[in-house]
């Protein structure tokens, strides 16, 4: 398929003048900023596009920024009336599955890069790059399939420990490789379950983008370990991946798409286990709280709690081996601090905040700093500033070798709320180190 650039939007971006070259167009750059800057200032939003991303875009890489709120910042900056006057293109759907499209095309325009684009960033790549790629073999069976969930778990468990941070790009050329695989002969049942390993692989791969703010490919990745899931009908990683991708849309503001998410992911909650049902009313309590829809939330968190009660661990796939009774007290916690943060359920969203930090061990470090500066968050609220001190330095102390940028905005929201207290040294000590660790 050939790749048109998309010359509406950069007509667009050259009609507006430079704020800081009179007389010149607004920059790739610039244009990245201002939109930054509208999604902060009216939707109270943290986000990171930047000339990389701008450049995608106009030359026709991505052709339909699927965040609505993104589209709506493109269009207030360039003063345009709709997502056509700025050349976005809704892709259109297709029904086919992935055994009759030409996959690796796919996966590269999904996850937006190659293997060979990745290098070609760095002199010092291509030096070290390999002069032979590592070659797909012709036909695959279940030993292939074992090599794929094995690169899964491992990928997984580095980044619940660290984030994605320095590995997301090694991750991602692993994923294409082995994305590749699916191209080869094998019987039926192999290709089922070679769906759902790459698909797992892709989940790991989109989480760890979303966890480094990389959002566009994230979502793509989503898409794609979801469209794997689907054709291999497994339901178990279908829900798996509309729960992350319900969690990435909260996060980047839009509660209501992360409603839908879950809300898919339940239609056949009967095919799913205890566990993943309990997962899943805890992400879409959390969308309802971030809606404001107070009972609604407290409602969703005590049918999360039922489900988990039922949990029996054998029945589960392994990638929720993670949601123990620590990750359920941290994500029903953590949908609770939101109403807690505007005076309701205060106390039981301290208690499970507290119990998820207790409970999770040096292998879900992330998870635990996460919900420890939330924690502390909460409590120089509501509570003693000098405690929330001391929660936010031991949380500090954890997150030093996480490369988490959600850890480090949740980090840089603690040192806001820490300034009505700042006459105290322990309080002001906490938000100068907080300074100084989020500017690396």
């Amino acid at each position: 398929m050939t790749i048109e650039p998309n010359d509406r939007l950069k007509r667009a971006r050259e009609r507006v003048e430079s704020p800081n070259a009179t007389g010149q167009p607004l920059s790739r750059q610039e244009l990245a900023e201002l939109v930054n800057a509208w999604i902060r200032t009216h939707k109270d939003r943290r986000d990171d596009l930047n000339a990389n991303y701008i450049g995608k875009l106009e030359t026709g890489r991505i052709r339909w920024p699927q965040d609505p709120i993104r589209r709506e910042a493109f269009r207030a900056v360039l003063g345009a009336a709709t997502d056509a006057d700025l050349g976005f293109q809704r892709p259109r759907r297709s029904r086919s599955t992935v055994a009759d499209v030409d996959r690796q095309q796919f996966l590269r325009a999904a996850v937006g890069v190659t293997a060979g684009a990745a290098i070609a960033r760095s002199s010092l790549a291509d030096l070290l790059a390999p002069s032979e790629r590592t070659p797909v073999p012709a036909s695959i069976g279940m030993d292939h399939v074992r090599e794929v969930r094995t690169a899964a778990s491992a990928f997984g468990s580095w980044d619940a420990t660290y984030g994605g941070g320095v590995v997301r790009e090694a991750v991602t050329a692993q994923l294409i490789h082995c994305a590749e695989l699916l191209n080869a002969r094998c019987s039926p049942a192999v290709r089922r379950d070679m769906l759902s390993a790459v698909g797992y692989l892709a989940h790991v791969t989109a989480f760890m983008a979303f966890d480094a703010y990389a959002h566009e490919d994230a979502r793509r990745m989503f898409d794609f370990a979801l469209l794997c899931a689907e054709n291999a009908g497994d339901w178990h990683l279908r829900a798996k991946v509309l729960s992350s991708m319900a969690r990435q849309a909260i996060w980047c503001g839009d509660a209501d798409g992360g409603l839908t998410y879950t809300e898919l992911a339940l239609v056949r909650a009967d095919r799913l286990t205890a566990t993943e049902q309990a997962m899943l009313h805890t992400a879409r309590a959390r969308a309802l709280a971030k809606l404001g829809r107070v009972e609604e939330t407290a409602a969703a968190v005590g049918v999360a709690d039922d489900a988990f009660s039922r949990s029996q661990p054998d029945n589960d796939p392994p990638w929720m081996a993670y949601y123990d009774a620590a990750q359920h007290a941290g994500d029903t916690g953590h949908a609770l601090w939101d109403t807690a943060m505007h005076g309701h359920f205060r106390s039981e969203a301290r208690r499970r905040l507290a119990a998820a930090v207790a409970g999770h061990d040096a292998g879900h470090a992330r998870s635990r700093a996460i919900s420890q500066i939330k924690l502390a968050s909460l409590v120089m609220v509501t509570g003693d500033p000098a405690e929330a001190a001391a929660l936010g330095t031991q949380a500090l102390d954890w997150s030093g070798p996480i490369k988490s940028r959600r850890a480090a905005d949740d980090l840089r929201d603690l040192r806001k709320l820490a300034r009505d207290h700042d006459r105290e040294n322990a309080v002001a000590e906490l938000a100068h180190r907080i300074g100084g660790a989020v500017a690396r």
